[in-house]
């Protein structure tokens, strides 16, 4: 079984995730966020992960804390999740059209995380969220997932449809290198033999 548990408590937040890889996209989440709920929603439903996630945050500072947060517990609990990662594909790549928006991402699920982020948004908000959360979130999660992440907005200029475009695109490809390689059998998918 490919699941986890994460429990991260500090002075600024308490959260629980858990996930588990073989879901169908089931998902209860709360954070006090409530765009970032919807885009965390996406990203459950689009990779088909199963992701529980309860946290409370400073929220009365801003939203910040929570959100990078979130993004590490998540990155850590995929990570567990994965194991030694034998049988995966370990890549994944989509591009995601929404009306306006056109968002690719591509991923490396190598444990050497680095995060490339060609993503302009054109409001510094989205109802009250702060835009360059998003990318704090994404960083968040590469560097505590271990995964190398490249995401870049093609075209765009409603701010709401890049985000979503971008959650929902970087899931697909999420999808796609977690998934099992028929071909591979339970090989670890690198030369070095670990990853």
């Amino acid at each position: 079984m490919r699941t986890a548990q994460i429990t991260r408590k500090t002075n600024e937040t308490d959260i629980t995730v858990s996930v588990d890889l073989d879901g169908t996209g089931r998902r209860d989440i709360t954070t006090g966020v409530g765009f970032f709920d919807h885009m965390l929603d996406q990203l459950a439903r689009h990779a088909l992960i199963d992701i529980t996630i309860s946290a409370t945050g400073d929220l009365h500072i801003d939203d910040h804390h929570t959100v990078e947060d979130v993004g590490i517990a998540l990155g850590q609990a995929l990570s567990k999740a994965m194991g030694d990662k034998r049988g995966i594909r370990r890549y994944g790549s989509f591009h995601l059209a929404m009306d306006d928006a056109l968002l690719r991402a591509a991923l490396d699920l190598s444990g050497r995380p680095y995060l490339v982020w060609d993503v302009a948004f054109p409001t510094p908000k989205i109802g009250g969220f702060d835009t360059e959360l998003v990318r704090e979130f994404f960083q968040a999660l590469s560097t505590h997932g271990g995964i190398t992440l490249h995401v870049s907005k093609l075209a765009g200029i409603n701010s709401h449809h890049i985000a979503e475009a971008a959650f929902k695109a970087v899931a697909r490809a999420l999808r796609e290198a977690l998934e099992a390689d028929p071909r591979s059998g339970d090989a670890i998918p690198s030369t070095k033999g670990t990853l």
